[in-house]
């Protein structure tokens, strides 16, 4: 069943999105140490930070801000956060289990409805999204053509086959972390945004187990 997760996500999302929801911030407690580095991505021609937790840009409110979805995380959802950590603070709303010990988990507050987040071993590995925005830092987003990300990233990402030769996906590495974008099980294009740990994003999708 693992191998439907992201169709199975990309609706709980639609779902969610669809119930109108109060836009929090999250703790104080919580938001990036000084010095932190913010992701950012061109929205109507200027920069917005995604790093919840900080002031508005140009007066703009928390929710305008829920844009970027990177290698990092997004918002609080940093990768290698601690899901305890992260329940503690509020920022969980549900988790169910996957395969081999992870657990996928949604959010609360601003990305509510926006992303999904994978933990194994407590950790998280993976923040995935099936709406717009939130979008790579590049550009990307999910509704986009593969086309459309090899013009955006050019030789930085290649398209590639899961091992059982019946599924593509566009992959961007960065190092030990990669973005994978899958298509839509019904219509064209990117169905499903995941960015995180590589040894959960681009391994997770070659070799998915049948659990």
């Amino acid at each position: 069943m693992n191998h439907l997760w992201p169709t199975i996500l990309a609706g709980l999302l639609a779902v969610t999105a669809a119930v109108p929801a109060t836009v929090t911030s999250p703790p104080a407690a919580n938001a990036p140490a000084a010095g932190a580095s913010a992701d950012h991505a061109p929205v109507g021609g200027r920069s917005v930070g995604a790093v919840a937790g900080r002031a508005p840009v140009g007066g703009q409110s928390a929710a305008t801000r829920v844009e970027v979805l990177s290698v990092r995380g997004a918002g609080p959802y940093r990768i290698g956060a601690r899901l305890d950590r992260l329940t503690a603070a509020g920022l969980i709303d549900w988790t169910a289990p996957g395969c081999a010990g992870v657990v996928h988990a949604g959010v609360t507050g601003a990305w509510a409805g926006k992303i999904m987040l994978a933990f194994r071993d407590g950790r998280l590995v993976s923040v995935g999204t099936a709406t717009v925005p939130p979008r790579s830092p590049a550009g990307a987003s999910v509704g986009m053509s593969f086309a459309d990300l090899e013009r955006i990233y050019g030789r930085r990402g290649a398209l590639i086959r899961n091992d059982a030769g019946d599924a593509e996906a566009y992959l961007v590495r960065f190092g030990s972390r990669a973005e994978l974008y899958t298509s839509h099980p019904i219509r064209s294009g990117v169905g499903y945004y995941e960015a995180g740990v590589a040894s959960y994003v681009e391994s997770g999708f070659r070799h998915r187990p049948s659990c």
